[in-house]
């Protein structure tokens, strides 16, 4: 199906979607019409430890690292520090410790690149079929669904890695995105929200709240 537009523009589900062109550094266009929007800068806030510099192992580190990364992303006090952060916890998302899911990744991305959507598409499904719990298969194969309008398939990924993790702020945005393209703006300002209360460094995302806010929940008195 083709989608209408919404005035926000075509936005693509961000971070969850691409590991280098997400909500990390912008919000861009599943589509070549992309439009950049601002970022934001935070409020105040003291400055965060860095993150760790090696990354863990076990799925036990591997969550406490994403707590104190998810910390620190809330506490930037800039840009700067709240991209780096960004790309950590993507970086963590996208790890993995089987060499097969790397090899099969690998030629996800140049599946996609090469703009062969159905075999990128084949490839993630196996991986989901090696690694269920596998974050970035699911973000991947719900962006793929999303760049060829299969709504109902990508908000099926999008449950799936929210499911694994309800702090994935890309899933978030990336479901506000659809639910505004498809008409239902309460649902796309309660994601959006969502999003914002976990990254609050997104600006085009505070940008539709206030928009959809008004438009929901009419203007203050």
């Amino acid at each position: 199906m083709q989608p209408t537009t919404s005035s926000a523009g075509r936005l693509c589900l961000p971070m969850l979607f691409v590991l280098a062109g997400t909500l990390a550094p912008t919000l861009v266009s599943a589509q070549s019409s992309s439009r950049s929007p601002p970022q934001a800068t935070p409020p105040e806030a003291t400055q965060p430890s860095d993150p760790p510099r090696t990354l863990p192992r076990s799925p036990k580190e591997r969550g406490r690292g994403l707590d104190f990364l998810f910390g620190a992303l809330k506490a930037a006090p800039d840009e700067a520090s709240a991209r780096h952060v960004e790309s950590r916890i993507l970086t963590l998302w996208s790890q993995t410790s089987s060499d097969t899911i790397s090899l099969l990744m690998q030629r996800v991305k140049t599946a996609t690149d090469a703009k062969q959507s159905d075999v990128a598409l084949k490839l993630l499904d196996a991986v989901l079929k090696l690694r269920p719990e596998y974050i970035e298969g699911w973000s991947r194969r719900a962006t793929l669904h999303y760049v060829r309008n299969d709504y109902q398939r990508s908000l099926e990924d999008i449950e799936q890695v929210l499911i694994r993790e309800p702090r994935h702020f890309g899933a978030l945005a990336g479901l506000g995105v659809i639910m505004q393209e498809l008409g239902d703006d309460k649902r796309a300002l309660d994601a959006f929200r969502k999003a914002l209360a976990v990254n609050p460094h997104l600006e085009r995302v505070r940008e539709l709240v206030k928009t959809l806010t008004e438009k929901v929940e009419g203007r203050d008195i």
